[in-house]
This record gives C-alpha cells, sequence and structure tokens, in this order.
C-alpha cells in the first residue's frame, strides 16, 4: 500500500500529501502521524498540501482530524502551500478548518509553529515557582 512520508525537522514533522487520498491511506496517515508525534516527540505538525489542486469534504475532516489528535498529544498543526482554489472550495463547501492554522510556505509554517511553540513555553514559565 502506498505510504505518505513523514519527515522530522527538529522538532516539528512534516507531511507532504502529494497524492489524491482515500479513506485508507487518510486513516493510515492519522496512524502513522501520531506514533510518529509520540516517538520523536514533535512539538509541531506542517501539512503541505500544495500538490493538490482539489479538495473535498473529505481532505478537509481529515485535516481537522490530524490537527484534533495532535492538538491532543501536544503539537500544533499548521498546513502549508493551500492554493487559492482549494481555499475557496473549502469556504464553499462550509469546512472550517478549526484548530488548524495556515501558512503560505513551508518557511513561514516553520516559523509560525515556532512562535506559537515559545509563546506556549513563555506562558508556561509564569506559571512554575522554581
Amino acid at each position: 500500500m502506498e505510504q505518505i512520508p513523514i519527515l522530522k525537522i527538529g522538532d516539528c514533522l512534516l507531511v507532504s500529501i502529494q497524492v489524491d487520498m482515500h479513506d485508507r491511506m487518510a486513516l493510515q496517515l492519522q496512524d502513522d502521524l501520531t506514533n510518529k508525534i509520540v516517538s520523536s516527540k514533535a512539538r509541531g505538525v506542517m501539512i503541505d498540501i500544495s500538490a493538490l489542486e482539489i479538495v473535498d469534504s473529505f481532505i478537509g475532516r481529515m485535516l481537522n482530524n490530524i490537527a484534533a489528535m495532535s492538538r491532543v498529544l501536544d503539537a500544533v498543526t499548521v498546513v502549508v502551500g493551500m492554493r487559492p482554489a482549494v481555499a475557496i472550495t473549502l469556504v464553499e463547501l462550509g469546512l472550517a478548518l478549526s484548530g488548524v492554522r495556515t501558512a503560505l510556505n513551508v518557511d513561514r509554517g516553520l516559523a509560525l509553529i515556532r512562535e506559537i511553540i515559545d509563546d506556549e513555553s513563555g506562558e508556561l514559565d509564569e506559571y512554575r515557582h522554581d
């Protein structure tokens, strides 16, 4: 079965979706990704969808599910490379990507994840009483 690669970049994971997703592949990606978040102690997940020219409600739900699972595992999710037509389609389908932040490209996505993680670390420092 075809598998979507998950690359580790520092404390972040990069998932580049280059093929049309079907149910089994999406479920496999969710399993692989959640296991990789835990095993690598990743704090961020970046999903590159720049190769996708069209999306449907299935892809929208999959992105929401991945973001929710990542949040539960203490990782931030950022979707990068969204084409204008994809954004329009998501809005027309009424799919709000709750808990999913977006960035134009991988560089901006990494910077956004870094910023969020650093902000969260700062907030935790305020509650520590050493």
